[in-house]
């Protein structure tokens, strides 16, 4: 066989009617020209209660050895092995920015073309007109599965994320670490648990797990938005806009599991905290969801429980490394992998910290300290002292939560920059356990000065460069080009 002719059967295998491009923005227009007819197509049928498929848009980017360039070491869009790389794509309407960035690196590193046509891999109907299905009945259902695809489990999965993909000659290779069904899951459970449509989130996140975090980002967004300087609207659960001068609407009523809060740039680079409640599974759901949104970087800003006698009630932790004791990613990431601090994130924390509390930097060690985080999935550990008291002492910990350790570690499975920030709010091992009255007291000294920091913190890391975020150690060796 030939190159051509494996080449050309590649192309079938995957997919059919591919056309070439030389500019991101060629390519871009046709991906969304054929995502649109399918979707128009569905939506059409579906009206007629008649029978129709419509397939995804496929990327293509095959690659010769001798168009691989020498000292080509970007963090990203990074192919050190030739062969036929592609992959499925949905929503561009919300992708447009990122797929640019993408396939106009390639474009310029490589000076070969990518190929836009038609996957074989069906859209499912429910993804496309999710409001439309939702009151049907189960006779309606039945009905559907026998003229629309439906979402395939079999077909969406983290197999590319979690390393599990084996490369070989035959096949195809992934060139980004989603394909289109798996995006379009997380998009829709997005929605479902936060009570916000994915296009208002932003591309800095700050995760936390107390409402008191939302009360203070949500009056300082509208006050970022009155100034009218970076953030032109503040979106809330329910898709409740407010922009400048207007009149706050009501807030929804029965918030959702994860409800999220976004302070929005015309660019995408804005910020979205979400309230993530308590507990590793949470923690390991909506990160599992955000990582098809490619964000720049996620953090979590919470309280823990600090071990030391020499820390205070309100005292910061900067998490350097983790104890993963929250066991829900076990299977997707073994204990046994390292998770290791991003320095790019490490070091804006600290500065931000400064900034905010006004410290100088001989000061810091009086209010933060840098250490190990234990995460348990055990809200009651503190019952269990005498089993954890050595694993405790042995790993150095100097603080536990529920969530930091399984934020860091999807982060670091799905390539997302991270950081964790924490709040001393307790101290059980020294009698200072967490009280009603004294909680009080502590949130609302500390609260504010946290997010502030957390806040600050993203908007250091946005001024100094996105490309500068993005570390190789978050790659494999044989990684999918794609950020």
């Amino acid at each position: 066989m030939t190159g051509d002719e494996a080449l050309a059967g590649f192309f079938s295998s995957v997919g059919s009617d591919f056309l070439p491009f030389d500019t991101a923005d060629g390519a871009l227009a046709r991906i969304s020209v054929l995502y649109d007819e399918g979707v128009t197509r569905l939506r059409r049928a579906f009206a007629a209660r008649e029978a129709a498929t419509s397939c995804y848009p496929y990327l293509a980017f095959p690659l010769s050895r001798a168009a691989i360039p020498a000292g080509v070491r970007p963090p990203f869009d990074n192919i050190l092995e030739p062969g036929f790389y592609g992959t499925t794509l949905t929503r561009p309407a919300l992708f447009a920015e990122y797929w640019r960035e993408q396939i106009g690196a390639l474009l310029r590193d490589y000076r070969c073309p990518v190929y836009v046509g038609l996957s074989r891999r069906p859209m499912p109907l429910s993804y496309v007109m999710e409001d439309a299905v939702a009151g049907l009945t189960e006779r309606d259902m039945h009905l559907l599965q026998d003229r629309f695809a439906l979402p395939d489990l079999h077909a969406t999965d983290d197999t590319i994320a979690n390393c599990e993909i084996i490369p070989g000659a035959d096949r195809p290779r992934p060139l980004a670490l989603f394909t289109a069904e798996r995006t379009d899951y997380s998009l829709a459970r997005l929605h479902h648990y936060t009570g916000t449509a994915p296009r208002h989130f932003q591309r800095f996140i700050l995760l936390t797990n107390y409402q008191r975090y939302v009360d203070g980002f949500r009056d300082h967004a509208r006050a970022q938005v009155d100034a009218a300087a970076e953030y032109d609207c503040f979106v809330e659960p329910g898709d409740v806009v407010y922009r400048a001068g207007s009149t706050p609407e009501e807030p929804m009523t029965g918030l959702p599991q994860m409800p999220a809060y976004h302070l929005c740039r015309p660019d995408g680079d804005g910020i979205t905290l979400v309230n993530i409640g308590v507990g590793p599974s949470n923690a390991k759901t909506i990160t599992d969801h955000l990582a098809v949104l490619r964000p720049h970087c996620w953090l979590m800003v919470g309280h823990c429980a600090g071990l030391r006698r020499s820390q205070l009630l309100g005292d910061y932790v900067l998490a350097h490394g983790y104890v993963r004791d929250d066991h829900v990613l076990d299977d997707d990431l073994p204990p046994w992998v390292p998770v290791p601090p991003i320095a790019e994130v490490q070091v804006a924390l600290q500065e931000a910290m400064l900034r905010v509390t006004g410290l100088e930097a001989r000061d810091i060690k009086t209010r933060l300290r840098t250490g190990t985080v234990m995460t348990t999935d055990n809200r009651n550990w503190e019952l269990r002292l005498q089993a954890l008291f050595t694993q405790i002492n042995m790993s150095r910990s100097i603080a536990v939560d529920m969530e930091s350790a399984t934020i860091a570690a999807n982060g670091f499975r799905f390539r997302v920059p991270y950081g964790t920030l924490l709040c001393v709010s307790d101290k059980p091992l020294h009698g200072e356990l967490k009280l009603r009255g004294m909680a009080n007291a502590f949130y609302r000294e500390r609260v504010s000065q946290h997010l502030m920091v957390g806040i600050e913190t993203m908007r250091l890391l946005r001024e100094r460069g996105i490309r500068n975020l993005h570390s190789r150690k978050l790659r494999g060796f044989d990684e999918p080009p794609f950020r």
